[in-house]
């Protein structure tokens, strides 16, 4: 816009240049609003410890101005729209939000307009309705395969690995998937005639992998066409399906259930259906492992940034949430938070993406790059903060008999 402007300036007769200048007084103005709003936005990096123009690797370095009326008016959406598009660099964007997080810094800037309308429409409809639940497929999970492969694992997990003893992403990922098996009670060899049931399978890495070395069936529900078609090429030849569908259509007796990295796109309104679903469709003796990501604090919406450019209408449970609406339908046998892992994960995407930049950069162009990292390292530096946390819960119907043996 700001280019176009410049052209029609140029292209007209000299008395309409003139008129098209900005006048003085209102030139300063701008000036003196621009000035008010980097001593404000320097004031508060300050109480987390960030300097503009500083050395440490998590201070900001600025390369527009407009950047501070951005984040004054938009909030994290304008601070994260200014970084897409080039106007602030930081060296270590996940310690720059690491400490942000830890600050609070977002309780001491006025509520932005989006942040508003996020809150109100989630309280006044229900934005995971099965209309709108097949968005954020479209914005996130139907994005370029060459994407998803240059930053996840080899079996592409989209969700956090395991890192107890793993080294590497993909023993992490790979430790993550056996460590749901085993949750679930498969063993090597008796796998037989099982089947279990993933809910929103992604790309099919644990169908792959339970098949793979416990010999069970498996069944699995993805909204995305994308997903569902890599996975049934990729693991044809093994017991394992993977349907485009909502997780509330499903309605198949299965022996277990596993959900990894899908729950957060089920939205509080939602919760008691998505575990009834579960609970009408499990066996007796069944035992569902629920891996999600979960906040400190109920909210009704996430990050306007993140809400827009990568999980649309998504919005982060409660442990709290979590057991109100499991009551009566399920014991909670295990409760197992690895939320520092995600960390491990996040850090571990974007060095492989890093690695691959140049190409998808290429492709994609340099403004899908600088989302890409932001995403990935925002999120990062979330989970260091300890802000938000991600972890599995190990639930039965009727209870285990005895004790159930927590498996880690």
């Amino acid at each position: 816009m700001e280019n176009q402007a410049s052209l029609s300036v140029a292209g007209s007769s000299g008395a309409e240049r003139l008129r098209a200048l900005p006048k003085p007084r209102a030139a300063k103005a701008i000036i003196r609003h621009r000035a008010q709003a980097r001593v404000f936005i320097e004031r508060l990096l300050a109480q987390a410890g960030i300097k503009l123009g500083g050395s440490n690797p998590w201070d900001m370095r600025v390369h527009d101005e407009r950047m501070f009326d951005r984040v004054i008016a938009e909030g994290s959406l304008g601070l994260g729209e200014a970084y897409m598009e080039g106007w602030w660099d930081c060296a270590e964007l996940d310690e720059f939000f690491h400490r942000i997080v830890a600050a609070r810094l977002d309780k001491k800037i006025r509520l932005s307009l989006d942040l508003v309308w996020l809150a109100l429409r989630s309280k006044l409809q229900n934005l995971q309705n099965q209309a709108r639940v097949w968005r954020a497929a479209e914005v996130h999970y139907n994005l370029p395969l060459e994407i998803f492969e240059a930053t996840f694992d080899t079996r592409l997990t989209g969700s956090c690995g395991y890192w107890a003893t793993a080294r590497d992403l993909d023993a992490a990922q790979d430790a993550k998937l056996d460590l749901v098996c085993r949750k679930i009670g498969l063993q090597q060899g008796v796998g037989g005639s099982l089947r279990v049931l993933d809910i929103g399978c992604g790309w099919g890495a644990f169908m792959g992998f339970a098949a793979e070395k416990y010999g069970v069936s498996c069944v699995g529900v993805t909204i995305s066409e994308e997903q569902q078609k890599y996975a049934m090429k990729r693991y044809r030849g093994l017991p394992v399906e993977s349907r485009l569908q909502d997780y509330r259509d499903f309605n198949e007796p299965v022996d277990h259930a596993v959900s990894m990295g899908m729950f957060e796109h089920v939205g509080s309104k939602n919760y008691r259906t998505y575990f009834e679903m579960v609970r009408r469709c499990l066996k007796p003796g069944g035992l569902f492992v629920l891996h999600t990501i979960w906040a400190n604090l109920r909210s009704s919406h996430i990050d306007p940034w993140l809400d827009k450019y990568i999980f649309p209408n998504g919005v982060l449970p409660t442990v709290g949430q979590i057991a109100d609406a499991t009551e009566g339908l399920f014991v909670i046998e295990d409760a197992h938070n690895f939320g520092a892992y995600y960390d491990d994960t996040l850090m571990a995407w974007n060095r492989k993406f890093q690695s691959n930049r140049a190409k998808i950069a290429s492709a994609f162009g340099e403004q899908f790059c600088r989302m890409w990292e932001y995403y990935l390292l925002c999120c990062a530096g979330g989970f260091r903060s300890r802000g938000i946390s991600v972890g599995q819960f190990v639930l039965s119907p009727t209870g285990v008999r005895g004790v159930y043996q927590a498996v880690r």
